[in-house]
């Protein structure tokens, strides 16, 4: 009789510890998805912007249209990205693109000087703040659950609850990072 009791006992603080790994493993792997969908609200922002600037460039500098397309079909791809990857590789063929537009401005003092380039800009600075705080509490939410994930005794239980692989960081890149870099920040009329 005491041995069942010791083999009930312990099954069931087996059981609680497999419910906390498995209950905290969905937490953060919800929190990491929700940090992701705040990464993705920005974007969005960030695209939604970028037809009123290409619009507003266009009246200006109406011969510069192959950079004014390629603007637009770097917006569209990253609209269209939906992994984690893809988003980093559209987003930074994205702000190359928006790089150009800013340095074709830079031949134009009217439309430096025109507000609603100067206020689309500012929008567009904000953003790129926005998108880099985003990313920070992403990645910060990825490598929370990774490191979860890993851990002891969860190492033995993740694969079992689908939880079987690192999630992916955004990750810029050192290309993409110059771009973004170069992109927003930089602009200062």
């Amino acid at each position: 009789m005491g041995a069942t009791i010791v083999i009930v006992v312990i099954i069931a603080v087996l059981g609680l510890i497999i419910i906390g790994v498995y209950n905290r493993l969905v937490a953060l792997n919800a929190r990491a998805d929700q940090a992701f969908a705040d990464i993705d609200v920005q974007l969005k922002q960030r695209q939604d912007l970028i037809p009123n600037l290409v619009e507003t460039v266009k009246g200006y500098a109406a011969h510069e249209k192959g950079t004014l397309e390629a603007v637009i079909a770097a917006r569209n791809a990253a609209a269209g990205a939906t992994t984690v990857d893809q988003k980093v590789q559209a987003e930074g063929a994205l702000s190359g693109a928006l790089r150009q537009l800013f340095a074709v401005a830079e031949a134009y003092p009217d439309l430096k000087a025109n507000t609603n380039f100067l206020s689309l800009q500012d929008q567009l600075a904000d953003l790129e703040n926005k998108l880099a705080a985003a990313r920070r509490f992403f990645n910060n939410a990825v490598t929370e659950f990774n490191a979860a994930r890993r851990g002891f005794p969860a190492v033995v239980f993740a694969g079992m609850f689908g939880f079987g692989k690192d999630r992916t960081l955004y990750d810029v890149g050192s290309d993409s990072r110059a771009a973004m870099d170069a992109a927003a920040p930089a602009v200062k009329f």
